[in-house]
């Protein structure tokens, strides 16, 4: 496999560091919440951000866009009554020009925010299944091609439940990781407070980085070393959770991949040319409870996924010392 070359790689760590002080300029006590969005972006993956309102997650998706030169980004707020072609675009006749035209929609931007995805209807919320998994939306039998970084940011309000409509399995598959905010400390809260024109905060960001150095540090993130140990141990887990009695629905093989590409990229920002076991033991906390079912849903699946991983690292250890 190819090897990142020192120059590369040392230019894209001055680059990522740069991004993800900004960031945390203004998120604000939330250094690891930053760095799986980053993870997300820069693996090709889609974050769910599932948290209380108020707590900063659109301000954390438009800071993303704002410190990006040259990308679009595009917010859908998602209500019972959106239609899928509010996301997606239309197809309609000009009679003028006697020809039909596509009128393309939000979701053909850089960054989408889809904001509380959870209360769009079941048809609206399938609007977005071929665009994650592919890039690509299909109108009228015609195939129109997404942005090389199409990246979906989307929020949901776990507390509300009227007029909200449960994410279904193929949805949320299609999202590499599931987080969570949390509330802030005093001592961040405090100084978000006396942050000076807070309203208007954002539009005074400075962009960091371009969209063709993104798509080139992605491009390196492929090139991060990834052991056949490791990719086994990935593997291992995601057969693991298929057999488990505990869990009524594993892992799927797009889970497993995106595993592998996440770690690659948390490795990249933490300044590694290389994916160590605990980059898989961290990515899989995140990266995998959301797509599973418990056969009993008031046992959390944390706790058995590292069991999981432990088991799975312990078997591979004992199959490359043989």
């Amino acid at each position: 496999m190819m090897q990142l070359d020192e120059e590369l790689f040392k230019g894209a760590i001055d680059d990522i560091n740069i991004l993800k002080a900004q960031f945390n300029n203004i998120i604000l006590g939330k250094e690891d919440f930053i760095e799986y969005i980053l993870t997300g972006f820069l693996s090709g993956g889609h974050i769910l951000i599932e948290d209380v309102p108020g707590l900063g997650k659109t301000t954390a998706a438009k800071a993303l866009s704002k410190l990006i030169d040259g990308a679009t980004t595009s917010r859908i707020q998602c209500t019972p009554d959106l239609l899928p072609y509010d996301i997606t675009g239309v197809e309609f006749y000009d009679a003028k020009e006697n020809i039909f035209r596509f009128e393309p929609g939000p979701v053909f931007s850089d960054i989408v925010l889809a904001d509380e995805l959870n209360r769009a209807n079941p048809r609206t919320q399938s609007a977005l299944l071929e665009a994650m998994a592919e890039s690509q939306v299909t109108i009228s039998n015609k195939t129109y091609p997404l942005s090389p970084l199409f990246f979906v940011i989307a929020t949901q309000n776990p507390i509300d439940s009227e007029a909200s409509y449960k994410l279904p399995l193929a949805e949320l598959d299609r999202f590499l990781f599931k987080l969570t905010m949390g509330y802030p400390t005093l001592i961040h809260e405090t100084a978000l407070l006396n942050i000076k024109n807070n309203k208007t905060y954002l539009n005074n960001i400075t962009p960091t980085l371009t969209l063709e150095r993104i798509s080139e540090i992605r491009d390196l993130a492929h090139y991060v070393y990834c052991s056949d140990t490791l990719i086994n141990l990935v593997a291992s887990i995601a057969q693991a959770t298929r057999n488990d009695s505990r869990i009524l629905l594993g892992a799927s093989p797009r889970a497993s991949m995106q595993i592998v590409h996440a770690a690659k990229a948390l490795a990249l920002l933490r300044h590694r040319t290389f994916v160590t076991d605990e980059d898989i033991k961290e990515i899989i906390t995140i990266a995998l409870p959301h797509r599973l079912r418990s056969s009993d849903e008031s046992t959390p699946l944390e706790p058995i996924l590292i069991e999981i991983y432990q088991r799975a690292w312990t078997n591979s250890l004992g199959n490359y010392e043989s």
